[in-house]
C-alpha cells in the first residue's frame, strides 16, 4: 500500500499538530500519522480510560536503571494528560544559539489564552501550601495555565485528560488542521525514513493489523517525542538517542486531619528555585501504589487516606546522561548532581507541608520518576537551528530537540519551535 502528499507528519502532539495547523490549506496535502489511537472527550477523565493513554499503561515503563517514565500513546500527545503548564522554558538558552522565540512565545501565549489560576479556582489545600512556604521565606506563586477556567470543574483529574473541554491539548490544534484540509492516520506504526540521494522522501510504516505501507511527500517531519523519534532516526541511518533527560520528579506526601488536594486543580502554583521547582500535587491512586516506596499493606493503607493527603512535587532540570538505543531499550541514571537537587526539593517540600498542617511522621517521598523525555535529536547535534537533520527535508520537532533539560513541562516551548519551523517551510519551499 502506498500513499503521497505534500508533507508528512509523524506524532500528532504539540509538535506535530502545531505545524499541521500552520501549513494546511492553501493546497497543501498534509498527512499526520500517529502511532496511538484517537479518543474522544467523552473517553477522557477516566483512570480506566486513562491507562490505555501510556505505553505499558504507565505503570511499568522503566529505564535500564528502574526509572520509572511517562509517555503516552495517543492522537494529541502528551498535551491530553498533562495539567497545563503555560510555562516558557529554555528562552535565553536558544537566544544564545541564535533562535528567538519571542513572537512565538507571544502568539503560543494568546492562542492558548494562558493566565495564572485566579485565586477562586485555588482549592484549600493549595492556599494552604502557598500560604505555609511564603511565610516560610520560599515565595510560592499561581501558576500560568492554559486553562478555560469558567469551564473547569475542579475535579483534580487534569492528568487523566480533560471531558470538560476547559484544558487546552493538541487535539484542538488538530480539529483545525483538519478543518483545513489536514488527514489523520491512527494507528500506524512508522519504522524508518526512506532516503534517496540524501533527500528524504517518505516513511515506511505498518498498520494495526501489521500491513506494510509506504507513504510518500516532499517533507517529512518527525514529531515522535523524545523516545520515538530517536528510534526511528536510528534505524534511517542517522546518529540519535544520545543525551537523554527525563525531567526527572518525585513527589512528598503527608497526611493531614482536614484538608487535601482532591478535586482542586493539580500544580496550581508554582515555586522557583536554581534547579528546580516546587509546585502543590499529589498523584492518582494507582500510581501512588506503584511509586510510594512501603510494602504493599502499609503502601495501600496509605493510599486509601488520599482525600486528606497534601503534596507538593519536586521537577528537576536533570543531566542529560541517558539514552534511547533503536531496539527501544531506555539507559537513564540519577547523576550525584540529580540527587542534590531532589534532596534540595525534598527537604524545602517537607517544611513547607509540616508548616502546612501534615502529620510529620506521616510524610514520605514517592520513587523518582521521569515525565517529559527529550534531547535525544537535539538541537547542535542531530538537528540544526532550523530543526533539519543533515537528510535533505527531514526535520524533527519534538522534546528531542531540546538542547537541555527545561526543568518544567515544556509544551509552550514545543508549540513555539513549531510556530518558528512553520515559517520557515513556508518562506523556503514551495509546494
Amino acid at each position: 500500500m502506498e500513499l503521497s502528499a505534500d508533507i508528512i507528519i509523524v506524532g500528532s502532539g504539540v509538535g506535530g499538530t502545531t505545524i499541521a495547523k500552520e501549513l494546511a490549506g492553501g493546497g497543501k496535502k498534509i498527512l499526520i500519522v500517529e502511532k496511538g489511537r484517537y479518543f474522544s472527550e467523552k473517553q477522557l477523565g477516566s483512570v480506566i480510560n486513562g491507562l490505555q493513554f501510556y505505553d505499558r499503561q504507565g505503570l511499568r515503563s522503566k529505564t535500564k536503571e528502574g526509572i520509572f517514565y511517562y509517555r503516552t500513546i495517543m492522537a494529541g500527545g502528551t498535551s491530553v494528560v498533562s495539567c497545563a503548564n503555560g510555562v516558557r522554558s529554555l528562552e535565553k538558552k536558544f537566544k544564545k544559539m541564535g533562535i528567538d522565540l519571542r513572537d512565538e512565545f507571544r502568539e503560543t501565549e494568546k492562542e492558548l489564552a494562558i493566565k495564572s489560576v485566579p485565586n477562586r479556582y485555588l482549592g484549600k489545600g493549595t492556599k494552604e501550601i502557598i500560604k505555609a512556604a511564603n511565610s516560610l521565606g520560599i515565595t510560592m506563586k499561581p501558576m500560568p495555565k492554559f486553562i478555560n477556567f469558567g469551564k473547569c470543574i475542579m475535579c483534580g483529574n487534569c492528568y487523566l485528560g480533560c471531558n470538560k473541554e476547559a484544558k487546552w491539548s493538541a487535539l484542538e490544534y488538530l480539529k483545525k488542521a483538519q478543518k483545513k484540509g489536514a488527514s489523520l492516520l491512527t494507528r500506524i506504526d512508522v519504522k524508518r525514513v526512506i532516503v534517496s540521494k540524501g533527500k528524504a522522501i517518505g516513511i515506511e510504516c505498518t498498520n494495526k493489523i501489521g500491513l506494510k505501507i509506504k507513504l510518500f511527500a516532499k517533507i517529512i517531519i518527525l514529531a515522535a517525542g523524545g523516545i520515538e523519534t530517536p528510534i526511528i532516526l536510528q534505524n534511517s541511518g542517522i546518529k540519535a538517542g544520545r543525551k537523554l533527560f527525563l525531567d526527572l520528579f518525585n513527589v512528598t506526601i503527608g497526611l493531614t486531619e482536614d484538608k487535601g488536594l482532591t478535586n482542586e486543580i493539580p500544580m496550581a502554583a508554582i515555586s522557583n528555585h536554581k534547579g528546580f521547582v516546587l509546585s502543590p500535587f499529589i498523584d492518582n491512586r494507582f500510581a501512588l501504589a506503584s511509586t510510594i516506596p512501603l510494602p504493599l499493606r502499609r503502601n495501600l493503607k496509605l493510599t486509601m487516606h488520599r482525600k486528606h493527603m497534601l503534596g507538593i512535587m519536586v521537577k528537576i532540570d536533570d543531566d542529560s546522561v541517558g539514552r534511547v538505543h533503536k531496539n527501544g531499550l531506555i539507559e537513564k541514571k540519577v547523576t550525584p548532581a540529580d540527587k542534590s537537587k531532589l534532596n534540595k526539593g525534598v527537604r524545602l517540600s517537607k517544611k513547607i507541608l509540616i508548616k502546612a498542617g501534615v502529620t510529620p511522621n506521616t510524610i514520605i517521598t514517592t520513587k523518582t520518576r521521569g515525565a517529559h523525555p527529550g534531547g535525544t535529536a537535539a538541537i547542535g547535534e542531530v538537528v540544526n537551528k532550523n530543526l533539519e537533520t543533515k537528510t535533505q527535508g527531514l526535520f524533527v520537532c519534538d522534546a528531542s530537540v531540546l538542547p537541555v533539560s527545561p526543568g518544567v513541562p515544556p509544551i509552550v516551548t514545543i508549540i513555539a519551535l513549531g510556530k518558528r519551523l512553520s515559517k520557515f517551510l513556508n518562506k523556503h519551499y514551495h509546494f
